[in-house]
């Protein structure tokens, strides 16, 4: 096997980060997850998922990394600063995975059955409306300045290391959270029996800080 080309390296570390970003419990990801199980307005929930962190992540290529490529002297405050943000996600992962306690509920209690009894993931029985759920995915994925800075500042500096083949970053990025949107929204009813168990997020949340530990050696190291 030949040696890894820039591309490639680039394409496999926007895939890697942006999964192990993306892999978390959330508000986000709760949604996917509830309307997954109840098999309504799913496609339109993925859609805007896939679609929103398509434009932030191009959003913080050709911004961040667009700029930081010009200046030169800023790949390295963008090397360590996102160094240490993988870092710190790694070790709050880590932490996760020590101490146990994740969990992924479909759905608020209200209108719910008791989980313990019946041994499935809360669901509301009521049905929301397309739009209700429309508004609602709309608003967890662009009201959330936590996530976004996410996206597009900390993809946009990790792919500014690259340089010309931040593009292959972006690439990796978006296919990895397209993947993940598709497969987690699609396959819920099959993924429920698993992510409802903290040991299974605990096991989760030790392959995501391994993953971003890799990521951040190797953004150092260059």
């Amino acid at each position: 096997m030949g040696p890894v080309t820039p591309e490639l390296a680039a394409l496999l570390s926007g895939l890697g980060l942006c999964l192990g970003l993306i892999v978390s419990i959330g508000a986000q990801n709760a949604i996917v997850l509830r309307q997954g199980l109840r098999r309504e307005h799913v496609g339109i929930v993925v859609l805007v998922c896939v679609v929103s962190d398509a434009i932030l992540q191009t959003l913080g290529v050709a911004g961040v990394a667009t700029l930081v490529t010009a200046h030169p002297w800023l790949e390295t405050i963008a090397r360590w600063a996102g160094a240490a943000f993988i870092v710190g996600f790694a070790v709050v992962s880590a932490r996760r995975a020590w101490r146990g306690g994740g969990s992924l509920e479909a759905a608020e209690p209200e209108g719910t059955t008791d989980a313990a009894a019946s041994g499935t993931v809360l669901v509301r029985p009521r049905a929301a409306t397309r739009t209700a759920t429309l508004l609602t995915i709309l608003a967890v994925t662009w009201l959330n300045p936590h996530a976004i800075v996410e996206t597009t500042v900390v993809l946009g500096s990790v792919a500014a290391t690259h340089g010309d083949a931040r593009w292959f970053f972006l690439a990796g990025g978006v296919a990895g959270s397209t993947l993940w949107f598709v497969v987690f929204g699609y396959g819920a009813r099959y993924l429920a029996p698993l992510l409802r168990t903290a040991r299974a997020w605990r096991i989760l949340d030790g392959g995501i800080a391994v993953i971003m530990l890799v990521i951040a050696v190797s953004l150092v190291l260059g």
